[in-house]
């Protein structure tokens, strides 16, 4: 039978010790020597295992759960099922991130699942690039003349480490990754297939033609970022593409030259912003939501899924639509045009029950 997980589990820790972990009170100190033996969802969880609730949407779930203990916010700490035990903290969902952690540490870096370790003898190491001592090269992973990469980085399967670029330490570089002209900080991840440091979208356009205009600045990853599948990254054209320490950047996200992402941004899948935008500190970007040229995006300002985003917004709005506004000013545009649909429609009822379709309606009597 396949195992039901593919990452090797450290512990089964006591909920005394998870509750340590994530600063989290027992609501009953009689459960602290009981054994949790695995994590799971609320629907799935079984004697044995440690859940959490932290959307009210699942309350019910939570009632019937046949979970070990679960992690609770103390609102719902009473509608435990019996049997049950909780561990009451502010967030949960934060708090079972934490013990999710410890319990599987090779799940949190792709690539150390399985206690690879060193330079396989199926990739290629450039003679001047230099490796610090506990990077591990994958089978196929090429890398470039004077590359640097730090202790505790993994390099993928089949990856590319363009001539000259520098990796930290602690990091994972999915497989099949391209990297060039890049730096990169410690605690980076970037899953399979991104492309960082290619060239930006730079052309002078005009009626002879469209000349292209060389990309000459570089792509800044700052510490402890995490890129999703598929992203690329364009290198600055004449200044440098640069994403802020703690981004979180959604699978096939594009970025485009000259971009700044501020520290602790998050990017959703499928978004996108245009050449030399700035997008603030803790900003979100939804999925979808597309950002044009050379505009600000102010710090904590959120964009909903699939706006248009046309002109600056300020630091800590929230937008939404195409072209995007701010949000209660677009709810309250869709609700006008709801309400103009539904008149129109009881309009054209009320036309319709009053007109008589008979053949001989009108005509006159024989």
């Amino acid at each position: 039978m396949t195992k039901i997980r593919f990452f090797p589990q450290s512990s089964a820790p006591t909920l005394a010790e998870v509750a340590s972990w994530c600063e989290a009170t027992l609501s009953d100190e009689k459960d602290a020597d009981r054994v949790v033996s695995d994590v799971a969802a609320l629907d799935q969880a079984g004697p044995g295992d440690l859940t959490f609730l932290d959307n009210p949407k699942y309350l019910e779930a939570f009632r019937t759960t046949r979970a070990a203990a679960a992690l609770v916010a103390p609102r719902f700490a009473r509608a435990a099922p019996p049997g049950c035990a909780t561990l009451v903290v502010r967030e949960p969902y934060r708090a079972m991130a934490h013990v999710m952690t410890r319990l599987y540490p090779s799940a949190r870096k792709p690539g150390s699942a399985f206690g690879v370790t060193g330079i396989s003898p199926a990739s290629h190491v450039h003679a001047t690039a230099r490796l610090e001592a506990g990077v591990v090269v994958d089978p196929g992973a090429v890398i470039g003349p004077g590359a640097e990469i730090g202790a505790g980085t993994v390099i993928g399967a089949n990856a590319v480490i363009g001539p000259g670029v520098r990796i930290g330490r602690d990091g994972s570089i999915g497989a099949t990754t391209t990297i060039q002209a890049a730096l990169i900080g410690d605690r980076v991840i970037i899953h399979p297939g991104v492309h960082i440091g290619q060239d930006g979208f730079g052309f002078a356009l005009g009626a002879r033609g469209h000349l292209k205009v060389p990309q000459v600045g570089r792509v800044i990853i700052q510490d402890d970022v995490e890129i999703g599948a598929g992203v690329a990254i364009d290198r600055g054209a004449n200044r440098d593409t640069v994403v802020g320490e703690g981004a979180k950047i959604d699978n096939l996200v594009m970025i485009a030259h000259n971009v700044v992402v501020g520290r602790h941004a998050v990017l959703v899948s499928q978004s996108g912003v245009s050449g030399s935008s700035v997008i603030g500190d803790f900003a979100a970007l939804g999925g979808q939501a597309g950002i044009a040229g050379h505009l600000r995006i102010g710090a904590g300002a959120q964009v909903a899924a699939a706006a248009g985003v046309m002109t600056d917004i300020p630091p800590g709005e929230r937008w939404g639509g195409a072209p995007a506004k701010p949000i209660r000013e677009f709810f309250r545009e869709v609700a006008l045009v709801k309400k103009l649909a539904a008149a129109r429609a009881d309009s054209s009822m009320k036309e319709e029950s009053g007109h008589d379709h008979r053949p001989d309606a009108g005509g006159k009597g024989g």
